[in-house]
């Protein structure tokens, strides 16, 4: 009888112990109610509680939670029907808050971003909701972040995670994109173009400059060539009025047979002529050569020129033509 006591005493120690110890789990937050009123927070690790007066309430999960927004049609601003839907990020910050102001926490915040959704897209035209995915998110955070505060929850970030204009839209934006995407290598083509010929023209500019350049630098040498035959041919001019002034006959033999070669040479190179005819006296321009001879070795002695006798004159004589 005693040992039954026991066992029935040890029974009630240990049921009293189970429910006077609780031990919360890092990430969570128990309520403690006393009589079904709120009266305080247990914090992640060991507390105690009163037993048969104070109860476990409700569990918090104070880590961040993903929650989805179902799918929906929204229509915007210029009448185009989409499909949007996306996903919350939020954050328990006071569990107390989150278990006793709000019924089904979840719900009541997916059911918040739908029609926070739906308001934002609906007052933004298509282009606007295709291109501003970023302000659309910020305003739907600021929204819902609001609206739940008082529920003891924070709105880390909302996202739209699908966008899907309607069919016809989808193909007309297709048009418009090659239709963009043609009009941009049409551009660029003709700005390749224009390049080219630019380059092209820069080419022929400097081509003819260096030809000009060419041309005046070959004129130069012309002209300084032309200066330097004057030159020489000045100075032989006078010293052959020298030595004529000396009165050394070669000097006039060298003119003749000076104008006499060139005269000449001009018959022999003319395409047009067919037959060179050579003169019978060549005698004469021997005797020319050879007075052009003693001019140069009495200029080169310095000494007096010599004195020739006159020559006779020798008769002509006819030479057939020769073939040249």
């Amino acid at each position: 009888m005693e040992l039954t006591v026991a066992l029935v005493f040890l029974v009630l120690a240990i049921i009293i112990a189970l429910s006077a110890i609780k031990i919360v789990p890092q990430g969570r937050e128990f309520t403690v109610e006393r009589f079904g009123r709120y009266t305080r927070t247990l914090k992640p690790g060991i507390s105690f509680l009163t037993p048969f007066v104070e109860t476990i309430g409700r569990k918090v999960n104070m880590m961040e939670q993903v929650l989805d927004v179902p799918r929906q049609e929204v229509i915007t601003k210029d009448n185009a029907a989409v499909q949007v839907d996306g996903i919350v990020f939020i954050q328990v910050m006071d569990a107390a808050a989150a278990a006793y102001r709000v019924d089904n926490l979840n719900y009541a915040i997916q059911q918040l971003a739908m029609t926070n959704l739906r308001t934002v897209v609906g007052s933004m035209e298509l282009d606007e909701v295709l291109s501003q995915r970023e302000a659309i998110n910020t305003r739907l955070l600021n929204v819902i972040d609001d609206a739940t505060g008082p529920w003891g929850v924070k709105a880390a970030r909302i996202e739209i995670k699908d966008l899907q204009p309607p069919p016809d839209i989808t193909a007309a934006m297709g048009r418009q994109m090659k239709a963009e995407r043609e009009r941009r290598a049409v551009i660029t083509e003709a700005d390749g173009e224009k390049s080219a010929a630019i380059a092209r023209a820069e080419g022929a500019k400097q081509a003819a400059i260096l030809e000009a350049e060419g041309r005046r630098e070959a004129a130069f040498r012309d002209a300084e060539a032309r200066e330097r035959e004057a030159e020489a041919e000045a100075k032989a001019t006078e010293m052959v009025s020298s030595a004529i002034a000396r009165g050394d006959v070669n000097a006039i033999n060298y003119f003749v047979a000076q104008r006499y070669v060139e005269a000449f040479a001009k018959l022999a190179e003319s395409p047009q002529q067919k037959t060179v005819i050579v003169p019978a006296e060549m005698s004469a321009l021997v005797g020319s050569l050879a007075g052009v001879g003693e001019l140069v070795k009495t200029i080169q002695g310095d000494g007096p020129p010599p004195q020739l006798p006159p020559r006779a004159r020798p008769a002509r004589s006819a030479v057939p033509p020769t073939e040249a």
